[in-house]
């Protein structure tokens, strides 16, 4: 069994030396970063798993790294570190994509668990999305964590493993919008009703998103008619 890949990105080396010690084992391989420039080089060396973050570090904070990963690496699972009274920073890294924070002080059994969880969590995404169904839950399952990019990249497994479903196209397209793209979503939408011109979702998607001022819900939708 391959080892899982760890980045423990923080400035302060004694964090460093407690999260490295408590992590390391036989099945877990271990880094560290001292700063957000450092974890990007290595980011892009290596396929982390996971990566423990510090928000407050000096030059390249915890969120511009956050945001590079959502951006480059959405595969990769963040584990925020807050310092006591910025759980509201911590709170905002997940909306932004970070799957759990902890806060410090920490002990050693507490860091165990939240990445025991987080990794659990990930070996059990792996395994249920096999198939157009698994990778289309995992998907909405994201949207849930308001992990968009990730969503993203799940819709397109799907459609890729069965490429004449309608809903996967307007999930996609519905995932667009929400990120600002009105102009793909757009495309996704007409490409759902090509293949299913009764899918409801996308008619409505397709008929608010081009109105001169849109407005009211995205539609994500389930599964459209098929053949």
């Amino acid at each position: 069994m391959a080892k899982q890949a760890v980045l423990i990105v923080d400035d302060e080396k004694n964090i460093r030396l407690t999260l490295s010690q408590t992590l390391e084992s036989p099945d877990m391989e271990v880094d560290t970063a001292v700063n957000g420039e450092e974890a990007l080089v290595k980011l892009q060396e290596k396929d982390f798993g996971l990566v423990l973050l510090d928000l407050k570090m000096p030059g390249m904070d915890g969120m511009d790294v956050l945001r590079w990963i959502s951006e480059n690496r959405p595969d990769v699972r963040v584990i925020i570190i807050t310092a006591h009274g910025t759980v509201d920073s911590a709170v905002e890294a997940m909306k932004r994509g970070a799957v759990d924070y902890i806060q410090k002080p920490f002990v050693p059994k507490e860091i165990r668990e939240i990445v025991s969880r987080v990794m659990d969590r990930r070996t059990l995404e792996a395994q249920t999305a096999q198939d157009y169904d698994g990778w289309m839950e995992m998907a909405r399952k994201c949207v849930n964590e308001r992990r968009f990019d990730v969503a993203a990249e799940y819709v397109r497994k799907a459609m890729r493993r069965d490429p004449s479903r309608a809903e996967a196209f307007n999930f996609l397209g519905a995932l667009l919008e929400i990120q600002g793209d009105r102009v793909g979503a757009q495309k996704n939408y007409r490409a759902a009703l090509s293949l299913d011109p009764t899918y409801t979702p996308a008619q409505e998607n397709l008929y608010r998103s081009t109105k001169a001022r849109p407005g009211g819900e995205v539609i994500f939708g389930g599964p459209g008619r098929t053949e």
